[in-house]
């Protein structure tokens, strides 16, 4: 893999795009995560609840990373990926650190061990997800001949 700018720019802003949806999902999840679910479960049980809801997002986020990027290959999404994580840990250690006054060693002493640590795998899946799916788009003429879905 040769150093090409524009390939850069398109790797960054698909990462950028993932990262915006993956960390605008869990923003606002955290708004009905905190209020109404921690009160009543807790704060590991809530945060486990959470995570299927988080993992959909991030299949439904890379998979769109590969729809709207088909000129990047593999090793390009898994870029994407690293740096969509970068973006990630970096934002949610400026909000913890900006709401609650925590340095970032004391907000990772501070999670769940349990949550923590299916948080911590969810994001090893954030990273490498872009880079999981297959890339060729696929040509697939059912939808026009279903007559169920009507015409095209």
């Amino acid at each position: 893999w040769r150093w090409d700018r524009s390939k850069f720019m398109r790797i960054l802003k698909a990462a950028l795009i993932y990262f915006l949806i993956v960390f605008g999902a869990g923003f606002a999840l955290a708004f009905v995560r905190l209020p109404f679910l921690v009160p009543h479960f807790g704060v590991r049980i809530a945060e486990l609840l959470e995570m299927p809801v988080m993992l959909a997002v991030i299949v439904w986020a890379s998979q769109r990373l590969v729809r709207r990027n088909p000129g990047l290959g593999r090793l390009a999404r898994l870029l994407s990926g690293l740096l969509a994580l970068s973006l990630l840990v970096g934002a949610e250690l400026l909000v913890a650190y900006s709401l609650e006054a925590r340095s970032p060693g004391e907000y990772i002493a501070s999670r769940d061990p349990v949550s923590g640590g299916v948080y911590l795998l969810s994001l090893v899946f954030f990273a490498l997800a872009p880079a999981l799916w297959n890339g060729r788009s696929r040509h697939n003429n059912s939808f026009k001949s279903n007559p169920l879905r009507g015409s095209a």
